[in-house]
Order: structure tokens, then C-alpha cells, then sequence
């Protein structure tokens, strides 16, 4: 942003002079089970992931985070054009309650006005009855990834792995408030307020969002 170009080989040395090492991945681990009895529906985005405006295809999905105080559960959903976690909830249990909760809050945040597809793995939570008919209600168009392909839902997972570097990985905590704290400075103060991403061309979802709305209204003018 300050016009000043920086070549990877020369972060990685200033890194390795400063003693800075990046954090490992650690292995991926399906959270959700899809040995269950409701539909499950084809996936639309067949990895495509391009959205031309927001609130055309949210993503979600379901992460763990480990407290002194035991195990909380992050669902989380974004908006795939403007990167924006538009809607999670937190809850010490993962259940379909989980995930209907993040849903609402997605829903009163972006009121969309036009029909939103929503991907998501073919976990129980999502495919539940309830789950389904809230989706049904706010005319969705349901997408779900294949069996066991992490990849499929590649952008949430690519969320999930930065909140466990840049937040989780880095602390420990001794309860689930603090987890709960620290989870909502890390979305809602830095990563959509603050944080640059390469796929919207280096700067925040926030920003990405609020330059398209000011072309719509130069257009329309």
C-alpha cells in the first residue's frame, strides 16, 4: 500500500535474522459427520470458487478450539466475493443449534435481497431438517461438498487455518470466555476490518466491500 515492493526471498531472510519462524498447519480433521439420514445436495461450485458481487454464495463450516475449560465450537460463514465472515456463533457443543444460530446472524448482518447459494460439507448439522427449512425460508440455493473432500470447501478451511495461526495456535486458554474473546477481536476487529488478502487484491474484506458498493452507486449515478 505504501508502494514499496518486497521480494519473498528477502521477507525470508529478514525473517530468518529476526529469528521468526511461520507457524505450522497442523492436519486436517473433519469436525462434522455425514453417516446421517437427511438429503444431502449436489455440489454447484465443483471448486469454482468466483462470486461477481456480494451475497451470491456464502461458505461454511464448523472448527474446534481448545480451552483449559474443555472443547468450543466455531461455525463460521463467509461471503465468497468479499472474503467478510458475514455470520459465526461459538457454543461448547456442535450441534444443528450451532450453525442456525451463525446462519441468523449472517441473515440480520446482510439481508440479502437476491437468491444466495450456500455451500457447505454434508455434515448433519447442515443437512438437519431444521438447518434446511431456515435455508428453505430465505430461498437458498443449496450446494454441499463431496464426501470426505476438504478441498471442496477450500476458502472456509483456508479461514479456519488462518484463525488457528494468527489467534488459536498462539494462546492458551484457560477458559472459554477468553476464547470467546479473543475469537471475536480476531474476526470482527482485525480479519474483516484489518487484515489485507491476496485473493481481493491486498486489502480488507471491509474495503474490498466498500469499493464495490461505491462503483454500484457511481454506475447507477
Amino acid at each position: 500500500k505504501q508502494g514499496i515492493r518486497v521480494s519473498q526471498k528477502t521477507v525470508a531472510r529478514i525473517m530468518r535474522e529476526e529469528g521468526l519462524r511461520s507457524i505450522t498447519v497442523r492436519k486436517f480433521k473433519a469436525t462434522t459427520n455425514s453417516n446421517h439420514p437427511y438429503n444431502v445436495y449436489d455440489n454447484l461450485l465443483k471448486q469454482n470458487f468466483q462470486a461477481t458481487a456480494p451475497n451470491e454464495v456464502w461458505m461454511a463450516d464448523i472448527t474446534y478450539i481448545s480451552t483449559d475449560e474443555g472443547w468450543l465450537y466455531l461455525a463460521s460463514i463467509m461471503d465468497l466475493y468479499t472474503r467478510k465472515m458475514v455470520g459465526w456463533y461459538i457454543d461448547t457443543r456442535m450441534t444443528k443449534e450451532l450453525v442456525i444460530k451463525a446462519l441468523q446472524r449472517a441473515l440480520n448482518s446482510e439481508k440479502p435481497t437476491e437468491r444466495v447459494i450456500h455451500h457447505s460439507d454434508r455434515g448433519s448439522q447442515y443437512a438437519s431438517n431444521d438447518y434446511q427449512q431456515l435455508l428453505q425460508e430465505h430461498h437458498f440455493q443449496v450446494s454441499m461438498s463431496r464426501r470426505g473432500n476438504c478441498y471442496d470447501n477450500a476458502c472456509m478451511e483456508s479461514f479456519h487455518s488462518l484463525i488457528k495461526k494468527e489467534c488459536i495456535y498462539l494462546n492458551r486458554f484457560r477458559t472459554r470466555k477468553e476464547a470467546k474473546q479473543a475469537i471475536f477481536e480476531y474476526i470482527e476487529c482485525f480479519y474483516n476490518r484489518k487484515r489485507i488478502h491476496s485473493a481481493l487484491g491486498y486489502v480488507s474484506p471491509y474495503e474490498f466491500e466498500a469499493a464495490y458498493y461505491a462503483n454500484q452507486r457511481k454506475v447507477a449515478a
